[in-house]
């Protein structure tokens, strides 16, 4: 179960730092989250990782929609990512890379905690724009971490958008002691 912030409820692994809406990355980072919403938007089937039961990860294909100021998951009633994400709110979203290799556009993946859309009005201004089949469960996305990785000769770019921090841009290529010699954890 979660409360109405995403975090899960009564604590817990997870709770831990700030989680916001998707209006809220447009906000802080417009720019950014304009190439993130393009890469989202090149097609329509995006790849979900939950939580099973017995803590391994799951993915699943979704479709993921940006609309009213939010990040929407919506799915089958009752499909086991369902199952998975009311025992657990934690979430991972990897935007479809497509065909081909060349990442046009870049890499894109958001992480957080998925809300259950209760509210039967809210629900109903969603079906009713979406008309996605029924019956549906939905989710609103609440993001802990924004990443865009892409190539910038002869980097790699990494671009990191947290809650309360401003955007982070890396590169790096695979001649840096850092990864030569294994990254420290974040």
């Amino acid at each position: 179960m979660t409360s109405e912030s995403g975090r899960p409820a009564g604590g817990g692994a997870g709770t831990e730092g700030e989680a916001v809406g998707w209006a809220a990355v447009e906000a802080a980072a417009p720019e950014f989250a304009a190439l993130v919403r393009e890469r989202f938007g090149r097609h329509r089937h995006h790849v979900l990782a939950t939580l099973r039961k017995d803590g391994a990860p799951r993915l699943a294909g979704l479709e993921a929609d940006f609309r009213f100021g939010e990040l929407w998951l919506g799915m089958m009633a009752g499909s086991r990512k369902v199952q998975d994400l009311r025992r657990d709110p934690r979430f991972g979203l990897h935007a479809n890379p497509g065909g081909g290799t060349d990442l046009a556009g870049g890499d894109v993946r958001v992480s957080g905690w998925a809300v259950e859309v209760r509210d039967p009005d809210l629900k109903a201004r969603y079906a009713a724009a979406v008309q996605p089949p029924e019956p549906f469960d939905l989710f609103r996305a609440v993001l802990t971490e924004v990443v865009r990785t892409s190539a910038e000769a002869p980097f790699i770019k990494l671009e990191v958008w947290r809650p309360g921090r401003p955007l982070r841009t890396m590169r790096r290529t695979s001649q840096d002691p850092q990864v030569l010699q294994g990254p420290a954890d974040e």
